[in-house]
């Protein structure tokens, strides 16, 4: 009798914790949760082109509509038809001094024929020191026009630099108006519609990244010590009614910050006040869903 006495208290505590494994034989739980990127208009302008569903399967920059351009591509037009004016206007060094070269070329031609005729003392030597004096006031003629040449095109050049800059600009513009996606993923929320206006700032449409997924999970102090980044677990989520489907999971981040036990989340101690978040990757084969919940045993 004595010894009943002692194994039925320790028989119902066995029992006890037999039953609390059997009712949560999973180490954490959480819910399930994407990458999402909620992509807004970079220009302003009636959306022109916009033709996605929600649930609708995008890869990254691939074109999904597009803001209105037409003003952007008239003043490219504009812009390309002054910088085609500005540039004529280039002068050209050779053309705006071959007068005063030619006119040296006669003069020395000249000054070489009263040369001659000086040696023979049927001319003066003044002579030659004039068409000298002339040649070289065309010489200082040539190096003026040259350096006015040179001012007139560089002013030309840094127009022509600064509609260049302005084209990219133009440019850059008519690029932002193209709707893309950032990422691979499924469109989650559509916020936009054609024939909208839209602004900068204005969010478009929400997409996610479903293909991988991240279990969002919690986990006491004591468990905390015996995970590390990297480190595979297996990861369960719902499938139908009664049963349930194993995945390979992957840690991939723990908070360095606990905090209180959400109130959806249960951990393998209820008398937990304080836990630690962690993420698992998981590769999701179309069968979770953002939201659902999710258990993972290490």
């Amino acid at each position: 009798m004595n010894i009943a006495k002692y194994l039925l208290p320790c028989l119902a505590s066995l029992l006890l914790a037999a039953c609390q494994e059997q009712q949560n034989p999973y180490d954490a739980s959480g819910v399930f949760e994407t990458t999402d990127v909620i992509v807004s208009a970079k220009s302003v302008g009636e959306i022109k082109d916009f033709n996605i569903e929600e649930g609708m399967t995008v890869g990254a920059g691939q074109r999904l509509g597009y803001i209105d351009t037409l003003q952007l591509h008239l003043k490219k037009g504009q812009l390309a038809a002054t910088q085609s004016a500005t540039v004529s206007r280039r002068l050209d060094e050779g053309t705006q001094v071959a007068a005063l070269r030619q006119q040296i070329e006669n003069l020395k031609a000249e000054r070489q024929r009263f040369v001659e005729l000086v040696n023979e003392n049927a001319g003066t030597q003044k002579t030659v020191d004039d068409i000298d004096y002339q040649i070289k006031v065309l010489e200082q003629q040539i190096a003026a026009a040259t350096e006015q040449v040179a001012t007139a095109n560089q002013s030309i050049g840094g127009q022509s630099a600064s509609m260049n800059a302005q084209r990219a600009q133009l440019n850059d513009q008519i690029s932002n108006s193209i709707i893309t996606s950032p990422i691979d993923g499924t469109i989650l929320t559509k916020y936009a519609h054609q024939g909208e206006y839209a602004a900068p700032g204005r969010a478009l449409f929400k997409v996610g990244d479903i293909t991988h997924m991240k279990l969002r999970a919690y986990v006491t102090a004591d468990q905390l010590t015996g995970l590390k980044i990297g480190q595979k677990v297996k990861v369960y989520a719902d499938q139908g009614t009664a049963d349930r489907k194993q995945y390979e999971g992957e840690i991939i981040w723990i908070s360095d910050k606990a905090e209180f036990t959400p109130k959806t989340i249960q951990t393998r101690d209820e008398r937990a006040n304080l836990v630690y978040a962690i993420k698992i990757a998981v590769d999701n084969d179309g069968l979770i869903k953002r939201g659902m919940y999710g258990d993972v045993k290490f």
